[in-house]
């Protein structure tokens, strides 16, 4: 008698430099999502604070550090507070497009505007057209690109999205940082994203690593209530937010 699925094997990569902490490496622990059972078996990783990147889960696995921390907004209880209702009502013009993950020349064209406005020389700065496929189109579960489009047509922002059982998992999101206009799109994205997961009944939207002390990263705490993953399991996490000037700054 066959078992209905195979048990992930998982691996280990070889030390590199941390991108969020001077000084320090990072390693990740991964294994492949493939077969049947992918979906299943990434909705189970997600819940222990794997994110999927193309066809692998992985998380951070460093010896001699733990600064990464798995965080998720609790959707189903979030009030957005003064400053994200104004942004709220400043961009809802904007349509909002769930597309199946297939790229196009528009996608990638905003991508490397973003890309250079926000990262130049980052990880992503090299990345081509087929590079831009392969992060979109490899998917092994239920994945979407959901596009915001002014009310010209015009793509603004984009992001790359897993549905998953308990919630929505925010991949990788870019948008146009250039438009006067409309400041703090990258903060939108993330509040449509919660307004989407309450309304489909989906508890949570996943926001990946939050890092203390590297300051791209605090932007995750403005969102509350917010749960992290540690020993004990998913518990509230009232950090102390950064100035909002130095946020919107980094998030825009």
């Amino acid at each position: 008698m066959s078992a209905p699925f195979r048990f992930p094997r998982f691996f280990v990569t070889t030390p590199s430099p941390c991108p969020y902490l001077p000084g320090k490496t990072e390693r990740k622990v991964f294994t492949e999502l493939s077969g049947p059972h992918a979906t299943e078996l990434n909705d189970a990783l997600g819940r222990i604070g794997f994110r999927r990147s193309q066809n692998v889960a992985y998380r951070p696995s460093c010896a001699d550090c733990s600064a990464c921390v798995s965080v998720r907004v609790v959707a189903t209880e979030f009030k957005p507070n003064a400053s994200q209702r104004k942004l709220i009502r400043r961009n809802a013009d904007l349509s909002v497009t769930a597309c199946k993950p297939w790229t196009t020349e528009e996608q990638f064209d905003l991508l490397r505007r973003y890309l250079s406005a926000r990262h130049p020389g980052g990880g992503m700065a090299e990345m081509d057209d087929l590079d831009f496929a392969d992060m979109v189109e490899q998917t092994p579960v239920n994945t979407y690109v959901i596009e915001y489009r002014d009310p010209a047509g015009k793509l603004v922002g984009a992001c790359l999205s897993d549905y998953q059982a308990d919630g929505l998992s925010m991949i990788y999101s870019f948008f146009d940082a250039d438009l006067a206009d409309r400041p703090s799109l990258g903060t939108y994205i993330i509040l449509d994203h919660i307004t989407r997961a309450a309304k489909s009944g989906l508890p949570f939207v996943y926001l990946g690593y939050w890092v203390k002390g590297s300051a791209r990263m605090q932007y995750k705490t403005r969102f509350q209530p917010m749960e992290r993953l540690g020993s004990g399991g998913w518990t509230r996490f009232d950090a102390e937010p950064e100035p909002a000037m130095m946020l919107d700054s980094l998030l825009g």
